[in-house]
C-alpha cells in the first residue's frame, strides 16, 4: 500500500511540473507601421487624380516562435469591398522582419475615397493592420 501512494504521489507531483512548464503563448499581434517622412503618404491625404504615390510599411514578429506568414495590401473604393492588389507569403528572414513600398497612381474620379489596407498575419493567424486614405481632388 505505501509503495502504491508513494507511486501515485511522484507521479502526481511529476505531471504538475510537466504542465505548469509548457510554454504558454502570448498571443500577440504582429507589428507593423507605415515608413514616414521624404515622399511617403503614412496619413489620410488628397491629392490631384495622376499623381503618383508611395506607401511604405514595417512589419515585424513579436514572439520569438510567431513568425510572420502572409502579407496583403487591398484597396476599397467609397467604402466598397475591398479588392486584394498585392499579396505576399513570407519566409526566411522575412518572417522576422518585413519592409514594403507600394506605388501606385491616384485614380482619376474627383471625390473618390480610396483606402489601402495593409496587413501582415503571423504564424497563429493572428493579424494586424494599418490604412490610409487618398480623396481625388
Amino acid at each position: 500500500m505505501k509503495i502504491k501512494n508513494a507511486f501515485l504521489l511522484i507521479f502526481t507531483s511529476t505531471l504538475l511540473f510537466a504542465l505548469s512548464s509548457c510554454e504558454k503563448d502570448e498571443g500577440l499581434l504582429p507589428d507593423i507601421s507605415f515608413k514616414t517622412g521624404g515622399s511617403y503618404i503614412s496619413t489620410d491625404v488628397t491629392l490631384a487624380a495622376g499623381t503618383s504615390i508611395t506607401m511604405g510599411i514595417n512589419a515585424s514578429k513579436t514572439e520569438d516562435k510567431d513568425v510572420l506568414k502572409q502579407f496583403d495590401i487591398s484597396k476599397s473604393v467609397n467604402g466598397g469591398t475591398p479588392t486584394s492588389v498585392f499579396n505576399k507569403t513570407l519566409s526566411g528572414s522575412e518572417g522576422d522582419n518585413y519592409n514594403y513600398d507600394y506605388t501606385t497612381t491616384v485614380d482619376p474620379t474627383s471625390g473618390q475615397q480610396t483606402t489601402y489596407t495593409f496587413t501582415v498575419t503571423n504564424r497563429d493567424g493572428l493579424f494586424n493592420q494599418v490604412s490610409v486614405t487618398v480623396t481625388t481632388q
